[in-house]
């Protein structure tokens, strides 16, 4: 029979999980913590096999909590709206539960919690906390230092200074690093101009945002566009409709 601890300060939120465990056939006592020493004391007492965990617990965040717990606890995060976290336990395979919960999800995060626990693998919650943070400060920066690139099971993180041109189809870009191949990145070009300095950045055309410093020479084409050269050899357009950049690219940097 499985052991488990539901911790959230609101009741609510407890009753809830209770009522939706109370179906399962294989769920034996069910323990319960309102705020972040409790979870630690009860824990401690009971070792439950699964923890239901709010990730905004009074006094400890429950990423706090779980850098606390045996990295082999099997952990449910539950979260009214951090898309940061959502993202976070998605790439490191964590179960995580959004409110207000729905069912059949409830349901398939139980399932993966069962499996976890036969297999007892372990799980680096400080570094996923580490990740949280670092979107959150990101978040916050009025203009980016870094690009969060998710990629197949991993989040990439590209120093906005490696950046050379970044040219866009549709709700992907492609970011152009100084020193690698092109990142792909799920973003839109508008979305992105407007997380980039512009006094660094400049959109040339509906499809390029280019380096301003990475422009070595502009030359006029006979249909009114111009050819961007860059230091690294490359060649982008300025467009027509663009022309009122030309004085971003060729001013005082």
């Amino acid at each position: 029979m499985l052991n488990i601890l539901v911790a959230d300060d609101e009741p609510l939120a407890r009753e809830t999980i209770k009522l939706l465990l109370a179906t399962q056939t294989d769920v034996g006592n069910v323990y319960e913590a309102q705020d972040g020493n409790q979870v630690l004391d009860v824990f401690s007492e009971h070792h439950p096999d699964i923890v239901f965990l709010d990730i905004q617990m009074p006094g400890k965040t429950g990423i706090e909590l779980a850098e606390q717990l045996p990295d082999d606890t099997v952990i449910i995060f539950a979260t009214a709206y951090d898309q940061f976290a959502i993202t976070a336990f998605e790439l490191n395979a964590i179960g995580y539960l959004l409110k207000p919960f729905d069912d059949d999800k409830f349901y398939a995060a139980l399932d993966r919690a069962r499996q976890q626990v036969a297999t007892k693998s372990p799980t680096n919650f400080k570094k996923v906390g580490q990740l949280i943070q670092h979107m959150v400060d990101e978040q916050d920066r009025a203009y980016k230092t870094r690009l969060v690139v998710k990629d197949p099971g991993r989040i990439r993180l590209v120093d906005v200074d490696q950046i050379n041109y970044i040219s866009g189809a549709g709700n992907y870009a492609e970011v152009h690093l100084f020193d690698d191949k092109p990142v792909l990145h799920r973003e839109t070009l508008t979305s992105l101009e407007k997380q980039l300095d512009p006094n660094v950045f400049v959109r040339i055309h509906r499809s390029t945002i280019v380096r301003r410093s990475s422009v070595i020479e502009l030359r006029p084409n006979e249909n009114g566009d111009y050819s961007v050269i860059l230091k690294s050899g490359e060649l982008l357009t300025l467009s027509r409709r663009n022309k009122g950049k030309l004085e971003a690219l060729i001013g005082e940097q």
